[in-house]
């Protein structure tokens, strides 16, 4: 059976969600990123960058979420599109999301929320390029049902991943400023899979304070700036 390695956090809730849309079995392993249980070296043999998520399937090991929506889709041969052009805009979108909006949200999240002290260039750096990012995915959807056309895709689930999350950076309005991207973001909420998915939090047992640990463990680099 695949085994998923999960937290309740943006990249492995992608995974999540395509998992529970293909509605294939798996077993759950929980890495709790607050205890610094992704640096364990039982874990870092499954993925050496000692982040999550990761799956083992039938002996295939498979880490980053993007490498994993591409490897699950062309297994299953499902929500990656068939036709030329809408295959092409399905990877162009899904790079999009994991080359830009991915890592940008999570750095607006840390500079806004975790780093020891404000930094207004970082904030503001980090803030207006995930903002930019959100524009550009509004224009795009404003005419397109989907990112990659009229098919639902991995692109789409992997935007639902830190779009669904957008809170922790946009505040109460959330996206309310990405009209378009608001209407995909709450389509596929409303999917039993993405309700399943967001529900798999429930069926572990994982840290939620944020204190000194969890902050070496998130970020070892910057531990002996704390000493």
């Amino acid at each position: 059976m695949l085994q998923f390695y999960f937290h309740p956090s943006p990249n492995p809730i992608k995974v999540a969600l395509l998992l529970e849309e293909l509605e294939t079995p798996f077993e759950l392993s929980s890495v709790d990123t607050f205890k610094g249980e992704q640096h364990a070296p039982a874990y870092r043999k499954i993925n050496p960058n000692g982040k999550v998520p990761a799956i083992v399937d039938d002996g295939v090991t498979v880490f980053d979420s993007h490498a994993i929506l591409l490897y699950l889709g062309a297994k299953h041969e499902k929500f990656v599109p068939s036709a030329a052009s809408e295959r092409a805009a399905m990877l162009s979108w899904l790079q999009f999301v994991a080359t830009g909006l991915s890592p940008f949200s999570g750095q607006a999240v840390h500079f806004l929320h975790h780093a020891p002290e404000p930094l207004p260039y970082a904030r503001n750096r980090y803030l207006k390029e995930v903002e930019r990012h959100y524009r550009v995915l509004d224009e795009h959807l404003a005419t397109s049902k989907y990112l990659a056309g009229d098919t639902y895709s991995i692109a789409d689930i992997a935007l639902w991943g830190w779009a669904n999350f957008a809170g922790y950076i946009f505040g109460e309005k959330g996206l309310t400023d990405y009209p378009h991207v608001k209407r995909l973001v709450d389509e596929i909420s409303a999917r039993p899979a993405a309700v399943r998915a967001l529900a798999l939090k429930d069926r572990l047992t994982f840290k939620a304070e944020f204190d000194e640990e969890t902050r070496r463990a998130l970020f070892p680099q910057n531990a002996s700036l704390t000493v």
